[in-house]
């Protein structure tokens, strides 16, 4: 495929260089090579196969709430964030109250993703959509006095660099990026012309180029990739997330999006390809190891006497959502009424090896953790 010019820089009047978007998709045809369209075609059998795999799990809601959180941590991670997926649901599950800052972040990335799926039934992807998207990422998060929350920018925004003159990259200023939001909106409604992959992956790297918001601008990009994949009608629950990818290649994911912007269209699809190959085949090994796992341990269960199995049953189910405890939480799962009785339920669990004692050092407010489920969502 010949490079696609997808803008050029122009000097400003203020006297720095910004990137201007072209007419938006270019006007020719896109000439995909042939390489390229067999990746997407095993990338393509992949996600089918993962959305085969996933729709036959007992609670696919469960593995999706695990996934969303992995997929929050990571992106948050690429712009800096410390915490992770363990510490999201720590602070979910109320275990400690000292965990870092910047939970906030993904517990915000989350909200931003469950508000985006949801508000999907009743307004289309758009720029509204997107603009309430950003509201929910960053309203009342950590550090929000510069980002303006669902407002796209009125002022010019740099990438790197302490001003427009010395940046690494210049966004199109702000009357260049409304017009290319039209186009970037008119794109992402045109159905049929590109395949889903690549349509999905050309979207996230122009708008990233467009970059209209002042801040949250690559994780709204990446929220965008996984709605766009379920709207697209690829799976049946948005299941695929390509952050963890693009976290653990992240000066190639940086390099890659410079090189779209010189025209590089096809490398840049190319490593999209790879990621969506490289995440679908882990997460169907992911939900296959978690069918084993609940196969197992409800069987360890069932040697139990009844009202012992009763609690266990109850309690393990409720451990695929939230698999960080303490005894508070499983008094608010079960009828006891005591700390002594809860305590027992977690004692029987330890003693089949569902539950362990997170942290071995500490004796009092001690937390319990679902370790092998855990570990079946934790990156390589």
């Amino acid at each position: 495929m010949n490079k696609v010019i997808i803008g050029e820089t122009k000097k400003q009047v203020s006297g720095y260089s910004a990137f201007i978007p072209n007419d938006f998709p270019p006007t020719s045809k896109w000439d995909f090579s042939q390489s390229l369209l067999l990746k997407h075609s095993t990338a393509q059998r992949l996600v089918g196969k993962l959305d085969g795999v996933t729709q036959q799990l007992p609670d696919v809601d469960f593995f999706l709430s695990m996934y969303i959180r992995k997929d929050a941590a990571s992106s948050s991670q690429i712009e800096g964030t410390q915490a992770t997926m363990i510490n999201v649901i720590e602070a979910e599950a109320k275990t400690t109250a000292s965990y870092p800052a910047d939970v906030d972040d993904i517990q915000h990335y989350i909200k931003a993703l469950n508000y985006g799926l949801k508000r999907l039934e009743k307004l289309p992807l758009s720029l509204r959509f997107i603009r309430e998207l950003h509201r929910e990422l960053l309203a009342g998060a950590r550090a929000t006095q510069f980002s303006d929350p669902g407002e796209f920018r009125r002022t010019q925004n740099w990438i790197g660099g302490t001003s427009p003159a010395n940046a690494h990259f210049v966004p199109p200023p702000p009357d260049a990026m409304y017009k290319a939001l039209v186009d970037f909106e008119k794109f992402i409604h045109n159905r049929g012309e590109l395949l889903t992959l690549l349509k999905v992956g050309i979207a996230h790297a122009q708008f990233e180029t467009i970059h209209p918001f002042l801040d949250g601008n690559g994780r709204t990009g990446r929220l965008l990739i996984t709605i766009m994949l379920w709207i697209e009608g690829l799976l049946e629950k948005p299941v695929l997330f390509l952050s963890s990818y693009f976290k653990k290649h992240r000066s190639v994911y940086y390099d890659r999006l410079n090189g779209y912007r010189e025209g590089e269209v096809e490398a840049w699809l190319d490593f999209v390809l790879d990621g969506v190959i490289e995440i679908a085949g882990q997460a169907i090994e992911t939900a296959r190891h978690i069918s084993e796992i609940r196969q197992e341990d409800m069987a360890k269960i069932g040697t139990l006497g009844k009202t012992s199995a009763e609690s266990g049953v109850l309690v393990l189910r409720r451990l695929y959502s939230l698999p960080i405890v303490n005894v508070n939480t499983i008094m608010e799962w079960t009828n006891f009424s005591t700390r002594r009785g809860a305590q027992k339920v977690i004692d029987r669990l330890i003693e089949l090896e569902i539950l362990e004692q997170k942290d071995k050092s500490v004796t009092y407010g001690r937390s319990f953790i679902y370790r092998r489920y855990v570990d079946a969502f934790m990156d390589e």
